[in-house]
């Protein structure tokens, strides 16, 4: 399998994790299971204006953070490139602005000559999408600690790290829901960066610890999916990735709760109780470890099975799109773009784009 469909299969797959979970994010299992029968709803709803499965924030930003890859790696080639966690927060300030006007109002804006978006739309990929400029149940974490980084630029504060510059206490999965392109980037030897550089671009947004390292553990399963030379199954990648994170952030507060918990899901995916009952052993979601926890057990109990993955990992009471999307985008890699069945492709909003930037992202790395 190559690089393009490895990297296909993860935006695809998480957007089709999201579109799914999307119907039923604020819905408690009562309601799920008597709406949509006792096994919870297991085909995409499918909007009546546009005819397609809705996505959310989720897809938008894991987009956004894919264009922040592609520009920076154009501009690491002249050599004027920053570190790409400065890409990533003018690409998310970039969402920002989809979120505050329509797409009308921004294309008649000359953006970049207003103080209040300082270098305008970097993210050219993907600036032409109308769809993008709807608010699909925004994080308000994200939307307030992104209306502060823009402050920080608009008054030339320098930022080397964006996890020191601590802005909010948050460790909310908006932290960890986009962050799997940061995982799709060229082979390197210091796997450590990848690790560190995902942290940072989570703690753009969330400056809890638990937020941003388990950012860094998605962003290494899915690196270490992409460059699997040793022939690891999935259960042995998720656990030396959590294992070197670990290594990495080894002084950071709160590391073995992340530990413990990506544990526990490893454990639970090998056991005879029901999803649900594993699924409630490990939360609902709302916040990055238990969304992570809940989409990596769902990847490893159905690694042969992208469909009942995705179902599993939307039909509970917490945030069903976004650990459906981590789910997807960690099986979806695992998988590859061509074995996720089309019924998740063909009905899917603005597929067209997600792939079209998946294979500019696949350039830059293969």
């Amino acid at each position: 399998m190559n690089i393009k469909d490895r990297v296909r299969g993860s935006l695809i797959g998480g957007a089709a994790g999201d579109a799914l979970g999307y119907i039923i994010e604020f819905s408690r299992e009562s309601t799920i299971f008597r709406q949509y029968g006792e096994k919870g709803v297991r085909r995409y709803r499918i909007s009546p204006n546009s005819h397609k499965a809705i996505i959310s924030d989720d897809t938008q930003m894991t987009l956004f953070t894919a264009a922040a890859m592609i520009v920076y790696d154009e501009l690491k080639k002249t050599g004027l490139s920053a570190p790409l966690r400065d890409y990533a927060n003018i690409a998310y300030q970039d969402w920002l602005i989809t979120q505050e006007m329509t797409y009308e109002e921004a294309s008649t804006k000359v953006i970049k000559d207003s103080p209040d978006y300082p270098d305008g739309f970097i993210s050219v990929v993907i600036k032409d999408v109308p769809e993008l400029f709807q608010r699909r149940a925004p994080g308000l974490t994200c939307l307030n600690a992104l209306q502060t980084r823009r402050e920080q630029r608009i008054n030339h504060e320098h930022i080397d790290s964006y996890i020191k510059s601590k802005i909010n206490n948050s460790k909310g999965c908006g932290s960890v829901m986009r962050i799997a392109p940061l995982g799709m980037i060229k082979k390197r030897d210091d796997i450590a960066a990848v690790a560190i550089e995902a942290a940072e671009c989570a703690a753009i947004t969330h400056c809890h610890p638990l937020g941003y390292l388990s950012s860094a553990v998605l962003a290494e399963i899915i690196y270490r999916i992409l460059y699997n030379d040793d022939q690891l199954t999935l259960k042995e990648i998720v656990e030396k990735s959590m294992g070197h994170v670990a290594e990495v952030f080894r002084d950071e507060k709160h590391l073995d709760e992340l530990v413990n918990i990506i544990d526990k899901a490893v454990k639970l995916s090998e056991n005879d109780d029901t999803d649900l009952n594993n699924i409630h052993q490990l939360g609902e979601g709302w916040i990055a470890e238990e969304a992570l926890a809940i989409a990596i057990y769902c990847a490893l109990k159905y690694q042969d099975d992208f469909s009942e993955c995705i179902i599993t990992a939307v039909n509970h009471n917490g945030d069903s799109d976004s650990t459906g999307a981590i789910a997807g985008n960690i099986l979806g890699a695992y998988i590859g773009y061509d074995a996720i069945d089309n019924k998740w492709k063909e009905e899917l909003e603005i597929a067209h784009v997600i792939t079209d930037v998946a294979d500019l992202l696949a350039d830059t790395i293969e």
